[in-house]
């Protein structure tokens, strides 16, 4: 492969612009062009950044190495396996697949063809949560916020799907395990599907993670807790920072119990933040590693898992529905 991918972007909405954008300043990237099923937004967006609008997706693969697919989440899985029978690599955004079944024949299809097929996890790359990764060790309690304004896309999937679905990916990847228990309820304010979510992962090593999502709040919030034997951990994914916690062992031991020289014992830092894009640091890692230069973006397995645990949330939430519709009414 030359040093320079050659990279197509199928689906180019409001996620997908941002997939041509980055990739038209990218240096690891030759942006051959765009296709959507809106023939006037690709030409759009093909002018604004410099590049070819292709009537098909057939055409747009024929030009390319590797595709980013920003489709609708219900036509993943015929992109991914069309660009696998064409021997093109794939980065196909969150969620990886509207239901585990079509997960797993798009990662049969990779797997048959030779091709890497990574997911947008994105918040993977974003700069807090990379300078964070390495103080997490054998989390005990995990808590994340993840609220959002209402905007009218993504509807055809609930929040959980939309938004939950990005802490679900970082707390498995921490826990390095599936829940053992799922518990959730959610609610459907402003769309067909629930809007407002939370969930109770419980895992087999003890450790509780408490996610909760939002698409129909006033505030913009995205921030996810880690509680552990010797430290806890804030990172604001949107603002981009981070607050550490650190417990001086040596000191506490000093301390033989004494209140106030115990708590001199916990060292309070900032957490040093580089500056960085997460999709341009997402797609960047994504190119390099098809010329075998790092892990590259989501693994194929690690979408299928975050999609596993998002399905039985979302069961969950059905499930607890159902009992809110079903049960009988008090009576004076």
């Amino acid at each position: 492969m030359s040093a320079k991918v050659k990279v197509g972007v199928w689906g180019v909405g409001t996620w997908g612009e941002k997939h041509a954008r980055v990739l038209h300043t990218l240096p690891e990237a030759e942006l051959v062009g765009v296709h959507d099923r809106d023939p006037a937004r690709a030409a759009e967006i093909a002018e604004r950044y410099g590049t070819r609008a292709f009537p098909s997706a057939s055409a747009l693969l024929e030009a390319c190495e590797a595709v980013t697919v920003a489709t609708a989440t219900v036509a993943h899985r015929a992109a991914v396996e069309q660009a696998a029978a064409m021997k093109r690599h794939v980065l196909v955004e969150k969620p990886m697949a509207a239901t585990l079944e079509e997960a797993e024949a798009m990662r049969a299809a990779a797997a048959r063809a030779g091709v890497a097929l990574q997911v947008g996890h994105v918040e993977r790359f974003n700069p807090a949560w990379i300078a964070s990764r390495p103080q997490i060790s054998r989390p005990k309690f995990i808590e994340a916020h993840r609220l959002a304004l209402f905007q009218p896309r993504s509807l055809d999937i609930d929040v959980v799907f939309d938004l939950m679905i990005h802490d679900i990916d970082i707390v498995l990847d921490c826990v390095g395990a599936v829940p053992e228990t799922v518990s959730a309820v959610g609610v459907a304010v402003l769309s067909d599907n629930e809007d407002i979510a939370n969930a109770r992962l419980e895992f087999a090593d003890g450790c509780v993670a408490n996610l909760t999502a939002s698409r129909v709040s006033q505030d913009r919030l995205r921030r996810i807790r880690f509680f552990q034997d010797d430290a806890y951990l804030s990172v604001d994914l949107f603002a981009r920072e981070a607050d550490l916690l650190r417990v001086d062992v040596a000191r506490l031991r000093a301390a033989k119990g004494n209140p106030l020289a115990a708590a001199a014992a916990i060292r309070r830092s900032k957490v040093e933040v580089e500056e960085g894009e997460p999709l341009a640091l997402e797609l960047a890692a994504f190119l390099r590693s098809l010329r075998g230069d790092g892990a590259g973006a989501a693994s194929g397995e690690a979408g299928r898992a975050a999609l596993r645990v998002a399905e039985e949330v979302r069961a969950e939430m059905k499930r607890r529905t159902r009992r809110w519709t079903t049960r009988p009414s008090v009576v004076s």
